[in-house]
């Protein structure tokens, strides 16, 4: 099975995960605290840590149809969010399938590659 290497944060103010207290995002990592998760209310970051991603999937979320995989914590595998997938995997598979529409909406471009924390799933220490 192996060990498991997590990462601690500095800063006086961390968000962990609620189950089982692993380090998983720095408050200045925050892009913004206005997104809806599946629970309620949810951060968006520009980094993470201490995560496992799982497979990509089409979602239909508020803001339109994305791309994301689903954030777990790496200690206790606890779905924490999702991320948002880079525009380019989504711009070569919309052309393989000959579709004219982009797979983002302009609008919605500033999300690619962040994460979602749902506040339900996280913790703020400090």
């Amino acid at each position: 099975m192996g060990l498991l290497f997590v990462e601690t944060l500095p800063g006086p103010k961390v968000f962990k995960c609620k189950l089982c207290k692993v380090d998983s995002a720095s408050q200045d990592e925050i892009v913004s605290k206005d997104f809806q998760g599946r629970y309620g209310r949810a951060y968006l970051f520009e980094k993470v840590v201490n995560v496992c991603l799982g497979p990509n999937e089409d979602r239909h979320l508020l803001s339109g149809l994305h791309t994301v995989n689903d954030v777990h914590c790496s200690s206790c595998q606890q779905i924490l969010g999702w991320r948002y997938l880079l525009e380019e995997k989504n711009f070569y598979a919309a052309h393989r399938t000959k579709k004219k529409e982009k797979a983002y909406e302009e609008s919605q471009k500033y999300k690619e590659g962040k994460y979602i924390l749902e506040k339900a799933k996280v913790m703020k220490v400090g």
